[in-house]
């Protein structure tokens, strides 16, 4: 290595420097490079020369100078001044939310989906009602098309089948008993009276849902939304004494489904915790428990005997189209509910409830639209009143 020393003008040796001192105690230091002491070079008066040997000196016969030269170097170039600000403005996206507006726009396509294929089901059985008037077949057939549906598309690999094990069936199945129930009473509600007044009564579920989450589930919830459901039962209740066509099985078929989708709904989203099984999947198993659980019910009920007579009196009425009404509100029943399990994955049994409700607005309008229902202005009135308590009651639950 090369070493170059500076000297200060002071400084001054001989040749007998290079010697060492026997009777002094400093020690030989080899210094290959310029001494730095605190931080600062120390600066030498002798011009740097690369071809200059490795001298060996004595610390302490220099006399430094006591002046020091201090060195500051800023690399603007390599070092950012982390004391200052960037100059350049730019706006990274924040990850949180964006996921947040994924999920928001996520959940807003699954609720159009089922509102819209909720109100096609519903309109096709209507159709099937009138002209055969067997709810427990009508509900029977709907859960054995789905049932039928997704065994297709698990065999064919359309849909990846679940892992299910005994504990999940058995979690399922008050699940499957609650869904048994509300769809049999709805679809009897919607055999005796129109399909708008059993919406309107169907409309009450949140006071039903806050009421079993109070009691049973020993939740609490704001004032507001306990004022919420005030104008809901008074709206349902306005509705109901001013029915044109009023009829209690139709009623209380009505206010049973309610009851009974709550009671669904809870128990859906307590058995979807901590499990593996998508909401598709999830509805396609509670579809399969839930026909095993209503087809001796309804052999009992009706029988198949009443099932010929009633389906040859209805195809000769209605003609061939009377088998794809059957086949449509089927297929759409299956369709609208698999959809609504797939929010419900997303969201709470409140919110679900919520979202069921304002789906009836679109299903009261467009009934009355195809069937010509006539409707009084008081009707209308505690339809509306029902209808803006659930506006009401979503505003409070945020």
């Amino acid at each position: 290595m090369i070493s170059s020393i500076k000297l200060a003008p002071s400084s001054s040796f001989a040749s007998s420097d290079f010697l060492p001192k026997t009777h002094s105690g400093t020690k030989l230091r080899f210094s290959p490079l310029p001494i730095i002491r605190n931080g600062q070079q120390q600066s030498f008066n002798h011009s740097i020369s690369p071809q200059k040997p490795l001298y060996i000196t004595l610390v302490g016969n220099f006399a430094f100078s006591t002046k020091t030269q201090k060195r500051e170097t800023e690399c603007k170039a390599y070092e950012a001044d982390r004391s200052r600000p960037l100059d350049i403005n730019i706006d990274l996206p924040d990850e949180q939310t964006r996921f947040e507006a994924a999920q928001k726009l996520k959940i807003g396509i699954y609720f159009a989906t089922w509102w819209a294929l909720n109100v096609v089901f519903n309109i096709y059985n209507k159709k099937v009602l009138n002209a055969f008037p067997y709810p427990w077949l009508t509900s029977t057939l709907s859960l054995a098309c789905g049932s039928l549906m997704m065994l297709v598309s698990w065999a064919t690999r359309i849909a990846d089948a679940p892992k299910t094990d005994l504990e999940f069936w058995k979690t399922l199945l008050p699940v499957a008993v609650a869904h048994t129930i509300g769809h049999v009473a709805a679809t009897v509600s919607m055999s005796k009276v129109a399909v708008s007044f059993t919406h309107i009564i169907k409309s009450g579920e949140p006071a039903f849902s806050v009421l079993v989450s109070r009691f049973l589930l020993g939740e609490t919830f704001p004032v507001p939304v306990y004022l919420s459901l005030l104008p809901i039962i008074g709206g349902c209740a306005l509705a109901a004494v001013t029915e044109l066509n009023f009829n209690m099985t139709g009623f209380m078929g009505a206010m049973i489904s309610n009851l009974a989708f709550v009671f669904r709904n809870i128990f859906s989203k307590k058995g979807m915790k901590g499990k593996s099984v998508s909401g598709m999947n999830y509805y396609a198993c509670l579809s399969m428990l839930s026909l095993l659980i209503l087809t001796p019910f309804a052999i009992a009920v009706e029988g198949p005997q009443v099932w010929a007579a009633g389906w040859q009196n209805a195809v000769s009425q209605i003609g061939p189209n009377f088998i794809w009404w059957v086949a449509a509100q089927s297929i759409f029943y299956h369709l609208y509910n698999q959809v609504s399990y797939m929010s419900l994955d997303q969201i709470s049994p409140l919110t679900f409830s919520v979202g069921n409700t304002m789906k009836r607005i679109s299903v009261i309008v467009s009934s009355i639209l195809i069937f010509h229902t006539p409707v009084q202005p008081i009707n209308a009135l505690g339809a509306a009143i029902a209808i803006f308590g659930t506006f009401l009651y979503s505003q409070a639950k945020q």
